[in-house]
């Protein structure tokens, strides 16, 4: 018996977290936002000042750091707290710098395998979302309901762009639609894991959609396979 497992995957500013956060609220599931383990292990190199392109340091690295998530501790918009080591990088890990060296850690072999563990373990709970790049296709393609989100650059530069600004902080749209343009290059070509829409997979273009539509679309594709009471 398959549990009741919903995969969102799609490229950097998709939405992925956004609608993967709002659409567990709904169902009343647990929202896993593989991407935050990726990124920990990112945050957690540079702070050590480790060369994110050394895949051994990086295999590592993912193979003994601590990291956690739980229900979030602070009311400050976050869905959930990220801990590594005991540490809160919640937002730490969604900064520019791990946002530039992210790909390049995450298409490590060793890296992906010390964290699909987890990843798997979790899933298998079941009534879990996880949102991620390769979680439909190598974490758990058994998942009964995948779903593959997709927008242009432009759109999800402009979503992050907005994000930034609104914790306050600056940012420059040139930079990040760069940024964005770069990392999908990496994320669709890397040998191990590389981004693309399960065979499966439900395919959503968000660039004209609002999330409530998006989220609408996938908690209705989740009665009718039954995933849900």
């Amino acid at each position: 018996m398959i549990p009741a497992i919903i995969t969102i995957d799609g490229p950097a500013a998709s939405g992925k977290s956004s609608v993967g956060r709002r659409v567990a609220r709904q169902l009343d599931f647990l929202l896993f936002d593989t991407g935050a383990l990726y990124r920990s292990v990112t945050l957690a190199a540079l702070q050590r000042a480790l060369s994110t392109s050394d895949d051994a340091a990086m295999s590592e690295l993912a193979a003994t750091l601590h990291i956690d998530l739980i229900p979030a501790t602070i009311d400050d918009g976050r869905p959930y707290t990220v801990l590594i080591d005991g540490e809160d990088v919640t937002w730490a890990i969604r900064s520019e710098p791990v946002n530039a060296h992210v790909s390049t850690v995450s298409a490590f072999p060793g890296v992906r395998e010390a964290l699909n563990k987890q990843q798997r373990r979790i899933a298998h709970r079941g009534r879990v979302v996880m949102a991620g790049r390769d979680i439909g296709t190598v974490v758990v393609p058994e998942a009964p309901l995948k779903i593959f989100l997709d927008a242009s650059p432009q759109v999800r530069a402009l979503r992050r762009y907005a994000e930034i600004q609104a914790r306050g902080e600056d940012a420059s749209l040139a930079e990040i639609l760069a940024g964005v343009q770069h990392r999908d290059e990496i994320d669709s070509t890397r040998a191990t894991a590389p981004l693309k829409a399960a065979d499966d997979a439900v395919i959503i273009n968000t660039d004209d959609k609002t999330i409530e539509e998006v989220v609408d679309a996938i908690v209705q594709l989740a009665r009718k396979r039954n995933l849900v009471e």
